[in-house]
Order: C-alpha cells, then sequence, then structure tokens
C-alpha cells in the first residue's frame, strides 16, 4: 500500500483520454515552429504542411489497412460519429427510413439518431444481451430492406464487449438493404488489428487522444465509392467532405500515435496478461464484481463494489492517487445506462467503476488500487 499512500499517480483512465506520447508532442511542435503553413497555399510553405497531413493519412490508412484517399480527418470521434451518421442518413433517405443502432452506444451516436428520429426516420435500438453483446438474432429482425443506416460500436466504451459488425455487415448484404453500416471504432482504434475490408463496415471513426494522441483529432474512414453528405461546407477541404482549414499540428500529432504504437498482437497480448492480472487481484479481495464480459477487449474492465457509491469510491481513490471512472454517466444520479440495459441490479449499477487501461500500465498499477479499495471499504465501513 506504500506506493498509494506516496500518492504515486496510478492512471487507470485510459478510455477518458490519454497521455500523449512523446513521438505526438514532437510531431505536433514541429507543424507549430517549423512547418505552419496552410496546406491549401500553392507555394512551399503550403507544400511542406500538407506533405505532413498527407504522410498522416497514409499512417492510417496502414493502420486500417485501406486506402489513403478513404480517411477524411475531423475535429474529434463525436464529429466523425455524427458526420457520418447524419450524412448517411441523409444521402439515403429515399430509399429508406429504418435506421438500427444499439442502446449502448456512445451518446454521440444515439443522441445523433435520435434527432433523425425526430425528423421522420424510425430508429430501431437493440438492447444487449445479459454479457453486453448485441444478439446476431435481433440483428437479424431489425434489418430490412427499409434500413438505410445501421451503427453498432465495434468496442463498448463501459464493458469493453466486442460487437458483432463483421456479422451486421453480412445481414445487410443477405437482406439486400440498401444500408450504410456505420461503426464507433473509438475504443478499438490501435488496440485491436482491424482490417476495414474484411470487418465490412462503410463508414468508421476513430480518435486521435484514445492512443496517447492529440484532443481534437478524429478520423473518419468513407469506403470508397460510398457517398454521404457533407456537415461542414465552404473551401472544399478534405475533399468537399470537411471544410475548413486542416489542423496540421493536431494531425501530425496523431501520425506520432500512431507510428508510436508498434506491433498490435504483440501489444494486446501483453494487455492479457494485465487484463487477467487485474481481475484476479480485484476477485481476490472478496469486495469486488465483474461487469464485463468474458471476451471483451481486455483494455476496458468494468467492476462493482456492491454497497458502495461509486462516486464515493472514485473520490476516495483519487485522494490516494488512483484515477478510475465512476459507472455513472448522469449527473442525475442515475446509474450508467449501458449497465441497465445488460439487465444488471440498482446496487450494481450504482456502485460501478470503470477501469481503463493502456500500454503504459503495470501490474503495480493493479496493486495500488486494490490496496485504494481494500481502504476504502475499511475506511468507508467504519465511518457508517
Amino acid at each position: 500500500m506504500g506506493c498509494c499512500v506516496l500518492k504515486k499517480i496510478v492512471y487507470l483512465d485510459n478510455s477518458a483520454t490519454t497521455a500523449p506520447c512523446k513521438t505526438a508532442i514532437q510531431n505536433i511542435n514541429i507543424a507549430l515552429c517549423d512547418t505552419w503553413g496552410n496546406p491549401s497555399s500553392l507555394y512551399d510553405m503550403g507544400f511542406y504542411a500538407q506533405q505532413l497531413v498527407d504522410d498522416t493519412r497514409k499512417s492510417v490508412a496502414n493502420l486500417l489497412k485501406c486506402r489513403e484517399d478513404e480517411i477524411y480527418f475531423t475535429g474529434s470521434g463525436t464529429e466523425s460519429n455524427n458526420m457520418a451518421i447524419l450524412g448517411a442518413a441523409h444521402a439515403r433517405k429515399k430509399r429508406g427510413k429504418r435506421i438500427v443502432t444499439t442502446a449502448i452506444e456512445h451518446p454521440s451516436v444515439l443522441e445523433t439518431v435520435k434527432r433523425l428520429e425526430n425528423d421522420g426516420f424510425e430508429v430501431v435500438f437493440l438492447k444487449p444481451q445479459a454479457n453486453g453483446v448485441i444478439s446476431v438474432d435481433d440483428l437479424k429482425n431489425a434489418i430490412n430492406k427499409d434500413t438505410v443506416l445501421v451503427s453498432v460500436m465495434l468496442v463498448n466504451n463501459e464493458t469493453g464487449a466486442i460487437q458483432p459488425v463483421k456479422t451486421a455487415a453480412q445481414i445487410i448484404k443477405s437482406v439486400g438493404a440498401p444500408a450504410l453500416l456505420h461503426c464507433d471504432g473509438v475504443q478499438a482504434f490501435g488496440k485491436m488489428p482491424i482490417n476495414i475490408t474484411e470487418l465490412g463496415v462503410d463508414l468508421f471513426s476513430a480518435s486521435g487522444h484514445k492512443i496517447h494522441g492529440p484532443k481534437g483529432m478524429g478520423v473518419l474512414y468513407i469506403k470508397k465509392g460510398v457517398t454521404i453528405k457533407p456537415l461542414i461546407t465552404g473551401g472544399g477541404q478534405e475533399k468537399d467532405m470537411r471544410s475548413g482549414t486542416e489542423s496540421v499540428p493536431l494531425i501530425y500529432g496523431l501520425k506520432g500515435a500512431v507510428d508510436s504504437i508498434g506491433n498490435i498482437n504483440e501489444n494486446l497480448k501483453k494487455q492479457n496478461e494485465l487484463y487477467a492480472y487485474a481481475k484476479s487481484a480485484l476477485l481476490n479481495t472478496g469486495l469486488v464484481k465483474i461487469n464485463s464480459p468474458e471476451g471483451a477487449l481486455p483494455y476496458i474492465l468494468n467492476i462493482s463494489v456492491e454497497g458502495y457509491r461509486s462516486e464515493t469510491l472514485l473520490h476516495f481513490l483519487e485522494s490516494q492517487g488512483v484515477y478510475v471512472s465512476s459507472g455513472s454517466a448522469c449527473a442525475k444520479g442515475e446509474g450508467s445506462y449501458v449497465l441497465r440495459e445488460m439487465g444488471l441490479s440498482k446496487n450494481t449499477v450504482d456502485s460501478a467503476l470503470r477501469i481503463s487501461f493502456s500500454n503504459q500500465n503495470t501490474t503495480e498499477d493493479v496493486d495500488c488500487l486494490k490496496s485504494a479499495l481494500i481502504d476504502a471499504t475499511q475506511k468507508l465501513r467504519r465511518s457508517n
């Protein structure tokens, strides 16, 4: 427990954001200080700036195993989700009115499809099974020939549950639906092997600050030949899909983060080991219930310490230098809608914590979390 007493910072909220890596910071500084021209300018300063943008596009395309001209830069994962969903729905509205998504999507998806629902689209929200994964049968029953958009995340941001995106693509094809398939890949990008062609999606959203890149940097993959309506019009940047002068420092910072990922399969193997260690260590306290399902991406571990409200635990852990996130997603005291949709009890939902790792975390960090949780429950029990 010494590390916690010394208040060493143990950061375990990497699904919220990550610390920028050295390469990202170096790239940002290069673009700010040395290559600060407007990439649209028709002289060498503009050319050098455009080269940084092009180099980043190539790195991202290599990571996703797609064409460079299928990668577009946005201001965030949220913007990418909005751009994909609104752009796809309005581009295909003459072909049908049904949109199929899940009840456990990120708010940037849920709020956007609700907006479309208000505009006259029929939206189907699929509930997860008890393990947090959407049923294939439910997908089959929901997708029909009137469906113009299906949006299913790859990895749930609260539980790490991996969703059947590839199967959704197969169902769309078998039904003969005119639907485009969008995938929120923010929590998967750079953390698991992704081959966009094999995944079968038309649109894929990602974000830079979840992989040790800068905030304010998003990515949208648009499959070659797919047409969606742009949200932002103007000067025609990003091939008319997202007008506005490109933020070259943030874009080039993303390249630094992508280039620093290394071998994803090796990273995943190490993370599986840390994840197993964390599950075992926390279960051995006798205090913890695991909410994340078997087979979840091992970067996210959702737990509950029943009998102790998540907000109270979060702030106690913070006082010990341990940073996790609360399972509560609503300021009014309502618990996580994701856990509620999984059918978990109110006590479980109200005491939920999300632990999320990066490749910078160690078993020592897990030991600090374990000690701090034991200390928290002991002190809170005495205070009651």
